[in-house]
């Protein structure tokens, strides 16, 4: 089912953000811009948690959760322990959301439009991966470019 396989994917992509985060040797270049780059890692993560708690579990898994875009970008200095706790929250929301999903769920179409067109739970939830990887990739070039 497919709820499995990206259950799979964000946690695998989740638990290595975290890795990523661990292994800056020094916590505060988490917050550190340079050059042309003006998105720090923490300021990455913090959106990665943010859009993953909106579009999975405020619109599927009825958290309640209610986002602050414009923080997850202009907050600093947030302590790496609290971002890491809030992954690990974040993998929750996602299986406790995705495993209320059936195949039918995921061919309706995603109940907000967030893309340019309207798109199935499915097709959106496979970007909001792609969206994830992307963003691990750009924490992973600023880790290392920074140390």
């Amino acid at each position: 089912m497919l709820s499995t396989t990206l259950t799979t994917l964000f946690e695998r992509d989740l638990r290595r953000l975290k890795a990523e985060l661990l292994a800056y040797k020094n916590e505060e270049n988490i917050w550190k811009v340079a050059g042309q780059i003006s998105n720090s890692a923490g300021n990455l993560a913090l959106h990665l948690i943010g859009n993953l708690n909106t579009y999975i579990g405020a619109e599927i898994g009825e958290t309640g959760y209610v986002r602050n875009r414009p923080l997850e970008f202009s907050a600093k200095n947030v302590a790496r322990e609290t971002i890491i706790n809030d992954i690990d929250a974040t993998i929750e929301v996602i299986r406790t959301s995705l495993a209320t999903l059936t195949d039918e769920d995921y061919q309706a179409e995603y109940p907000q439009l967030v893309l340019e067109t309207k798109t199935t739970t499915e097709y959106f939830f496979i970007h909001l991966v792609a969206h994830l990887g992307y963003h691990l990739g750009q924490v992973n070039y600023h880790r290392r470019l920074l140390e």
